[in-house]
């Protein structure tokens, strides 16, 4: 019994300084965050299989909220429970949420942002060679047949073609699970399907929290504006821009178009979960307290959809129907990664020096396997050098 509570107590601190480390340095959206936790927990750590970091991937594409954040909880709750689901998802965002808290600070008592644009010039290249790293790595294993191979390609042309991420990846699992009824005559093979992320949805969503009228700033309603955003929001950081805008600048007035924007920018560019967007707008509109409950309110949705649908991961790979369309959306969501990488290198390897930090970051952790923190510190340094010093 001791053994078995040393070994578990043992279990969440590595969950815990895991994602403590990766939220400090988890710079450049979703798709960063994703290739980090891939290469500490499959790669470094042997936590999880390809093939079972690929199935909680997926699974974050079927529930609202932030992905790169569900995914740390789905890891935690995989590792050590509901135990773990909390420490993995409190660990990742905790320090983002700090970090903005004292950008917020600075924001409110001196009018402006800190200059985070010199160090986002060396991190943004490394991040680069990052995700095209666990790209790779994990389309050997989520590429099981030409047919998968042809639905990635598919989805690809697709998504660079301006058709929506969650269309893309959604369509891929119906296409897949089409062809396996085709192909087997209509055999159910025991499916159970859990709901995905459509278009449709999330129009309806965005109108229910769009359609109220002027409304009196609280931090009751600042709580519960976050939690309904947290409970319906399908997407990304754009999506989530939308939602804002359409309230808390259009509707309310509790924002002005550029403090929104501001936001937004410091959910960008500071390390962890872009949901702490949240975080900024909060201490902005009541200080600390109104951080702490635009922050609990955006994310606790999170937590609760990840501990509810992570029984079905495991049905859904035992079931042969339910496993085809769980195998065509890890190779669509690749896919998207991919579309992402290549819009993220247009913006971030503008010249000669970033191009190098890409290349020297890519053969780094390919031939001699460095730590992507290790890689996205150097790079921050060095951004901050050539842009403040040379």
């Amino acid at each position: 019994m001791w053994r078995s509570v040393r070994t578990n107590t043992k279990i969440l601190k590595e969950l815990f300084w895991l994602f403590l480390k990766l939220g400090t340095t988890a710079f450049g959206g979703p798709a960063a965050h994703i290739a980090m936790m891939q290469n500490e927990v499959v790669v470094r750590r042997k936590w999880l299989s390809q093939e079972e970091f690929l199935d909680l991937l997926s699974a974050t594409n079927f529930i609202p909220g932030p992905n790169s954040t569900e995914l740390a909880i789905h890891i935690g709750h995989k590792r050590a429970g509901w135990r773990g689901l909390i420490v993995a998802g409190v660990a990742f965002i905790f320090p983002a949420v700090m970090i903005v808290s004292a950008v917020a600070w600075v924001y409110v008592t001196y009018g402006n942002l800190p200059a985070l644009h010199s160090i986002m010039y060396g991190i943004k290249p490394v991040i680069i060679a990052v995700v095209l790293q666990a790209i790779w790595s994990l389309s050997k294993s989520a590429v099981k047949s030409g047919f998968l191979a042809a639905l990635g390609v598919t989805a690809i042309v697709l998504n660079a073609a301006g058709v929506g991420e969650l269309t893309t990846i959604f369509g891929a699992g119906v296409i897949a699970g089409a062809f396996y009824l085709y192909r087997s005559k209509g055999a159910l093979s025991g499916f159970a399907f859990i709901p995905g992320k459509n278009e449709g949805t999330l129009a309806a969503a965005s109108l229910a929290v769009s359609s109220a009228a002027l409304l009196p700033f609280s931090n009751e309603k600042l709580f519960l504006f976050f939690l309904k955003v947290g409970s319906v929001l399908f997407g990304s950081g754009y999506v989530l821009l939308a939602f804002l805008r359409a309230d808390l600048v259009d509707n309310w007035h509790w924002l002005t178009e550029a403090q929104l924007l501001d936001a937004v920018a410091v959910g960008q560019f500071t390390p962890g979960p872009v949901f702490t967007t949240a975080t900024f707008i909060g201490y902005v509109l009541s200080g600390p307290a109104g951080a702490v409950l635009a922050t609990l309110g955006i994310f606790f949705p999170a937590f609760f959809f990840v501990a509810i649908s992570a029984p079905f991961i495991p049905r859904l790979r035992a079931s042969r129907l339910a496993s085809s369309v769980l195998d065509a959306v890890n190779v669509a969501s690749l896919a998207v990664m991919t579309v992402t990488a290549f819009f993220l290198a247009k913006s971030s390897v503008i010249d000669v020096t970033t191009a190098l930090l890409a290349c020297f970051s890519a053969i780094l952790l390919v031939r001699f396997k460095v730590n992507s923190a290790w890689l996205v510190l150097a790079g921050a340094i060095i951004g901050f050098g050539m842009t403040n010093y040379l």
